[in-house]
């Protein structure tokens, strides 16, 4: 929506902050949002310009913003809403550091240093105690792998006053470290499919970090309304403030601009507000067009029904005057060359549709 009146009602009525909140379509809310200038430029380039009223889909800025920053942005880790995990058969006081490519498809950019120790965070989505079918992360008795690190299986889960789960007790497996196969796996139980990715909990630095949507749930807010009241599809979803994060030590020393991708999260870009002690991320974009999934259909159940082949019509033989006809085209084209623009292939195909009305 770039309609100057109503970006002045977004405004102006506080349903957004101010005219750089990170999702407006204004420059400044781009750039504040992360979204870098060769992603904008590569935007236009795809859009082109035109006088004509017309709709282009976010995910046009969103594909070129993930093209841009991908091959630049360093990786790190963050956990958005961790949830506790505890080694138990973890060497009390032992640390282990793993040495992980900043870049995967960059060596030159070097290595960044990460701790491993009996007390964990990982992604609260990350554990089901009830999970749907398919579901490879972890579970209660369930295994999955630490991205860079060991595999590890949940042996209780432990939950508050409430029954909200508080925090998980598991067990690693020493030889599967960094993509060596679990003894689960070597006794032939099946491949181990889930990975996540994880934080030490005594390495780990505070973070908020604010995940913005789409400003609006309808691709042309307020067109489904007989008084057009385009706030009327306000997103209430646009924004996320999660203040209870963590990012690994290697980001601790971020400032505002600094943008990285937090694997499996998406692309993240430091606030102004952050400051000394202080760190503040807006998400870019995701890793995928989450949106298009959102919007679509949902899928009709029950097996589809086979199409009923249409019945071929049954095509009039030629009279033999009609057949000579087509025969004399066919050469004219086929033996001496001519193109169908040929005056006397012209000709001969006028003949040809006069013998077959007559036959009709």
């Amino acid at each position: 929506m770039l309609s100057k009146r109503k970006l002045i009602a977004l405004v102006k009525g506080g349903h957004v902050n101010g005219w750089d909140d990170p999702r407006l379509p204004t420059l400044s809310g781009v750039r504040r949002r992360g979204v870098p200038p060769e992603a904008v430029k590569l935007f236009v380039q795809r859009t082109g310009v035109s006088k004509a009223d017309n709709n282009i889909d976010m995910q046009v800025l969103e594909d070129a913003t993930r093209e841009i920053l991908d091959p630049v942005v360093p990786r790190a880790f963050a956990v958005l809403r961790p949830l506790k995990v505890t080694l138990t058969d973890w060497p009390a006081g032992e640390v282990e550091t793993f040495e992980v490519p900043t870049h995967p498809k960059r060596p030159e950019l070097g290595a960044r240093q990460l701790p491993f120790d009996g007390s964990l965070y990982i992604e609260r989505d990350d554990f089901e105690e009830e999970p749907p079918p398919k579901y490879f992360r972890l579970k209660p008795g369930g295994e999955v792998r630490l991205r860079f690190g060991y595999v590890i299986k949940c042996q209780e889960v432990v939950k508050d006053a409430d029954g909200t789960v508080v925090e998980l007790k598991c067990t690693h497996e020493p030889t599967s470290k960094s993509g060596a196969k679990a003894p689960s796996e070597l006794a032939g139980n099946g491949k181990i499919k889930g990975i996540i990715h994880w934080l030490s909990a005594a390495a780990a630095v505070p973070a908020s970090v604010r995940l913005y949507d789409r400003l609006f749930s309808e691709a042309q807010p307020g067109a489904s309304h007989d008084d057009g009241d385009f706030l009327r599809d306000l997103n209430p979803h646009s924004l996320e403030d999660l203040a209870d994060a963590y990012v690994e030590p290697g980001v601790a020393a971020a400032a505002a601009g600094d943008s990285f991708q937090f694997e499996r999260m998406g692309y993240f870009r430091a606030d102004e507000d952050t400051a000394e002690g202080r760190l503040v991320f807006n998400r870019i974009v995701t890793l995928r067009d989450t949106w298009a999934k959102v919007q679509a259909p949902a899928p009709k159940k029950g097996k589809p029904k086979p199409k009923k082949a249409k019945a071929k019509k049954e095509q009039k033989p030629l009279s033999p005057a009609a057949a000579a006809q087509a025969a004399e085209v066919r050469r004219l084209k086929e033996e001496e060359g001519l193109a169908n623009s040929d005056p006397r292939v012209e000709a001969a195909v006028a003949e040809l549709l006069r013998l077959k009305a007559e036959d009709a």
